[in-house]
């Protein structure tokens, strides 16, 4: 797949635009986002999303377009499961309502542009080294063990080296000042809680990112389409945020579905890292088609188990 300079140019232009689109009409007036508004957001991000897919199958063909869409899910689903963290960091922080959008998006922002260097860094080394897929093979499913083993376990947010390092740059003011990041109190600067946050939120991903990074890198080797994925994934994350709400710690299961799918990718690269060096056979190497549908069957049975079970738990509860 041959991508043009300009076609990335129109590409980051285009996503600048959603975001300023997005700050004009959400941002501009900061309030708290209400299900129906974070719905309509979704669809629409949602949509953005499938029209560029559909672009990228008409004018790339099929193979591209599966791996667009493929990836896509993968990094919208990693991307569900770390909404619980940005649940916490925002309760940790006693971030005001009428906030939380500005804060994921300069958060989510910060994410990308983190993301994006590993996604060049990522996309060299493979062009160089076959063993790299050994490498991202391994990520994955140590990550996948680790998320089974530390299932259950209790939630809590503790500051990070990034989030403490900015604390010692410069003192913190108790209290919010609106949605300024620092201000100035009795002649000295000082930063809001509303910068450590920003910071808290975009520096947790650095983490998300080393399952996340390998994961689509698993399915697609093209930088572009490994790039809008995650650009398209994360844009419509803090929408996702608002509409699921608590929905979000009723997907009890859904841990456990990541957990195969990142194992499955795993081992779909390090199948890919033999066949490149011809030790296993052509019909090994795990084709697109396959992984797209062992995802959506894997998010589709977990999803619907969790639900099911959230309402038995509901139930119960009345009953007693």
């Amino acid at each position: 797949m041959t991508v043009p300079l300009w076609l990335w140019i129109a590409t980051i232009g285009g996503l600048l635009a959603l975001i300023a689109l997005d700050l004009v009409i959400v941002d501009r007036k900061p309030h708290e986002v209400t299900t129906g508004e974070a719905a309509r957001w979704v669809i629409f991000y949602v949509s953005c999303a499938v029209l560029f897919g559909a672009g990228v199958w008409f004018f790339a063909g099929h193979d591209p377009g599966v791996e667009f869409f493929t990836g896509y899910i993968t990094e919208y689903s990693l991307s569900v499961d770390n909404l619980f963290i940005f649940m916490i960091i925002m309760a940790s922080f006693k971030v005001p309502a009428i906030h939380q959008h500005r804060v994921l998006l300069v958060g989510i922002l910060l994410a990308l542009a983190f993301r994006s260097v590993f996604i060049a860094v990522g996309a060299a080394l493979i062009a160089q080294f076959v063993w790299v897929f050994f490498l991202f093979g391994a990520i994955l499913v140590w990550t996948a063990v680790s998320m089974l083993r530390g299932k259950g376990e209790d939630e809590e947010y503790h500051e990070n080296a990034v989030t403490r390092q900015v604390r010692k740059f410069a003192p913190v003011t108790d209290d919010y000042h609106g949605h300024h990041y620092t201000v100035k109190l009795n002649g000295k600067r000082m930063i809001t809680p509303m910068l450590l946050v920003i910071v808290a939120i975009g520096s947790a991903d650095l983490l998300f990112a080393v399952d996340s990074i390998p994961a689509i890198f698993g399915i697609t080797q093209e930088a572009f389409l490994v790039f809008t994925a995650n650009a398209f994934a994360l844009m419509g994350l803090r929408q996702l945020y608002f509409l699921l709400g608590g929905l979000v710690t009723k997907l009890v299961y859904l841990t456990y579905g990541l957990a195969v799918i990142l194992a499955f990718i795993g081992a779909k690269l390090f199948l890919h890292a033999l066949h490149e060096y011809h030790v296993v056979p052509d019909w090994l190497d795990i084709n697109n088609w396959i992984s797209l549908g062992v995802i959506i069957v894997v998010l589709t049975v977990t999803t619907v188990a969790s639900l099911a079970k959230a309402r038995r738990d509901e139930r119960k509860q009345v009953a007693a």
